[in-house]
């Protein structure tokens, strides 16, 4: 096994898990990287991506969230120390930011992400002009 690329630490008690790999499931299925067999995780809950040297985490449309800092979020960069809770299991991931990596910068590409709906996003709707309304 390759040196791990961070750490999900259990808040409350439990044995970390080490991040081994820079794309991974984590959900309640069998097949995903890592197992969470909780009745209130979903099959395939969310991604955990390391690109740049930075943790980003995506909801995979589960039922019961993905949260950062008390934050629920659909897609995120991690800073290192950041609270990431699985429906309600609470984890710290724990990394360090490579020299000279700006994470506002990572964060900025994922502002507002519930800005725009999902169909302005794809290009099937208009974007609503703000002030008018009929």
């Amino acid at each position: 096994m390759s040196h791990p690329l961070g750490i999900l630490a259990p808040i409350g008690g439990g044995d970390p898990i080490p991040l081994t790999s820079t794309v991974l499931t984590i959900g309640r299925r069998p097949s995903c990287d890592i197992c969470l067999n909780y009745p209130n995780v979903s099959g395939v809950h969310c991604e955990l991506s390391f690109k740049g040297g930075v943790w980003t985490v995506r909801d995979m449309g589960s039922t019961n969230g993905t949260k950062v800092n008390g934050e629920r979020v659909l897609q995120l960069p991690l800073p290192p120390g950041a609270e990431l809770d699985i429906s309600k299991n609470r984890y710290r991931i724990q990394y360090s930011l490579p020299a000279g990596v700006d994470l506002e910068v990572a964060e900025g590409a994922e502002d507002d992400i519930f800005s725009k709906s999902l169909l302005e996003k794809a290009g099937l709707a208009k974007p609503k002009k703000s002030g008018s309304r009929k």
